[in-house]
């Protein structure tokens, strides 16, 4: 599928691979065809390909980066003992060569004709002789040879739980190229961006080996394993999978000789299926079990509050160091306790809707992929777990709050690799972001929110959106006017501090401290106990959210006070009582009038 038109493009890659892994020593050898679509309206006189598996070596700018920064993966650092503070140890420096990861390119040519090129750490270089010109396709075809490495950070090999292959960008990837430009990012230790295609992939493996992963299995009664009867038997020591993969961008996949494989078929919905270690403890395997109708349950509510799932298949494969999503599956450690279990597979289960549907560049805008995936996690969850909560994004608050007064919060718009700490990426782009679409409730109402996000999916599935994309299409569902929130809340680190002045019998005044606008809710209860709502709008909205409550006169910016009066005397008042707007300090919320005035 190829988007263009005279206000949108975007390219197309469709890969044709052979591979052939040796399971002895985690070396293999493949043949890649790309089908090269330039819809842009440039001229392409250079490529780039992501050679991922290059940053699994002593000296790369992964090994580097965990070395430099403050708070190292625990998987790819190991704490040895220091006098004052802890110190850290790269595991990737450590890697010997047998135990490194590497993709190295043996030939590459365009149209047939040879190409030159260099390697620069995970990135490949190559200088075209003639240009591609807009609207033309080319061929690449490409001779390499791989190294799975030691070290598991999403893909690896004998994971901690044994698990013997996890094959996460394992493959010689072309960058994306958009009205940007390319978008050939090193890889130190964030996630992906990559072009749209149709895959089209052979896998020739030891035969006792289990795949699961990326694409519709072609030829399942050649290969078994669960996925059918096999009629045909190998007269050699392997099989070769036949995937395909329509419309993605990313293949990925994990093989184990002690998977066991469980299928789930939903009811107007895709084929669920399951791979796991059959030798984990009966705990563990039991939580696999009751994971599956859980599974569905997360497909039913995102495809009710977000949009239909466009695969007919999905699997969950016990693989990588955590919880990774990838094209139609996704990678998660399996030996957990079963809210954890049920915790990544409703996350990673999202991210196929926001990321792998509606796919954002997650080096630039992580927030976009991680942040949107987590609220509406947490919503699922709120539902299916009967917790019922009010807010389900109480958590992400707290986060975001404790991060914006600790003096150390960098913007929404820092690249996912320039943090200064892993903290400060997982705060921003997983707690802020959540804040981001959960704060839109408070300012233009639930039922706008909920729609927001439908048609957020609806006019960028399959498209590459960027983050104002989110905040147009909320001011097109509710007709407010909101730059305003997108400039303060994600292009800034100013926050949010509104105060009650003082009150005065039938008067109120409130401050603006923090430097961030917002409408304010707020809360009057009267002597004789009862109660009114008051909403105060903010100029720059240019109109209000659905309310019942008693609407004020606006309140312009660049005032730091604001003024009204009530019809009887005051007992007590509070600002957003609702607690949905992210106010940093909440203690100058509220105001009691004590028993003697």
């Amino acid at each position: 599928m190829t988007y263009k038109s005279d206000s949108y493009w975007q390219q197309q890659a469709d890969y044709i691979m052979n591979i052939d892994m040796d399971v002895e020593t985690y070396q293999y050898t493949g043949t890649q065809k790309i089908i090269y679509t330039n819809n842009s309206p440039d001229e392409l006189n250079n490529v780039f390909y992501h050679l991922y598996f290059n940053a699994f070596q002593p000296g790369s700018e992964m090994d580097a980066r965990v070395q430099s920064i403050s708070d190292p993966d625990k998987r790819l650092a190991q704490n040895i003992e220091g006098k004052n503070q802890p110190l850290y140890e790269s595991r990737i420096a450590k890697l010997q060569p047998n135990e490194i990861g590497y993709l190295k390119v043996i030939s590459l040519s365009v149209n047939g004709k040879p190409l030159t090129y260099k390697v620069e750490g995970t990135i490949l270089e190559v200088h075209l002789d003639k240009g591609i010109n807009p609207g033309e396709k080319v061929e690449f075809d490409m001779v390499f040879r791989g190294q799975v490495p030691l070290q598991i950070r999403r893909s690896g090999r004998n994971s901690k739980e044994g698990v013997a292959l996890s094959m996460g960008q394992w493959y010689p990837k072309l960058a994306e190229y958009d009205d940007e430009g390319w978008h050939a990012d090193p890889y130190i230790g964030r996630e992906f961006y990559g072009v749209w295609g149709d895959y089209d992939v052979k896998i020739a493996i030891d035969k006792h080996y289990t795949i699961g992963g990326t694409g519709y299995l072609q030829n399942p009664e050649e290969i078994g394993h669960g996925y059918a009867k096999k009629n045909v038997i190998t007269d050699g020591d392997k099989l070769v999978w036949h995937f395909k993969a329509p419309n993605v961008h990313d293949f990925s996949w994990a093989a184990d000789p002690d998977y066991r494989h469980d299928t789930f078929q939903m009811k107007d919905g895709p084929m669920l299926h399951f791979l796991y270690k059959k030798d984990m403890d009966s705990e563990y395997l039991n939580n696999w079990k009751a994971i599956q109708s859980k599974a569905a349950d997360f497909f039913e509510y995102y495809n009710l509050n977000i949009g239909l799932y466009p695969y007919q298949q999905y699997s969950i494969i016990q693989a990588g160091d955590g919880g990774m999503e990838y094209g139609m599956c996704t990678f998660i450690t399996g030996e957990r306790s079963f809210n954890s279990l049920l915790s990544v597979v409703s996350h990673e289960i999202a991210h196929n809707w926001f990321q792998f549907v509606v796919a954002s560049n997650e080096s630039k805008h992580e927030w976009m992929d991680e942040g949107l995936t987590s609220y509406i996690e947490d919503e699922a969850l709120n539902v299916i777990k009967g917790t019922n909560k009010e807010n389900a994004q109480e958590t992400a608050y707290e986060r975001y709050v404790g991060f914006a007064n600790s003096g150390y919060e960098q913007p929404l718009t820092t690249h996912a690799d320039r943090y200064a700490s892993n903290k400060a990426y997982s705060r921003a782009a997983y707690s802020k972001g959540a804040v981001f679409l959960s704060q839109l409730r408070y300012i233009i109402g639930e039922d706008q929110v909920k729609k927001t996000i439908k048609k957020y999916y609806r006019d960028f599935a399959f498209k590459h959106p960027k983050p104002f994309d989110i905040i147009r299409t909320a001011e097109k569902v509710s007709g407010l006017e909101l730059d305003w929130y997108f400039i303060d809340f994600a292009q800034t680190t100013n926050t949010i501090d509104y105060g009650i002045k003082t009150v005065d019998k039938r008067s109120v005044t409130l401050e603006r401290i923090g430097l961030m606008p917002m409408p304010i809710d707020i809360t009057i209860t009267y002597t004789d106990d009862t109660q009114e709502q008051f909403y105060i709008p903010l100029r720059q909205m240019r109109g209000e959210k659905p309310t019942s409550a008693t609407i004020l006169s606006d309140w312009a910016w660049a005032y730091p006070t604001y003024s009204f009066e009530t019809s009887k005397k005051i007992k007590s008042a509070e600002i957003d009582p609702s607690g949905f707007m992210a106010d940093v300090d909440r203690e100058n919320n509220t105001y009691n009038r004590k028993k003697n005035n």
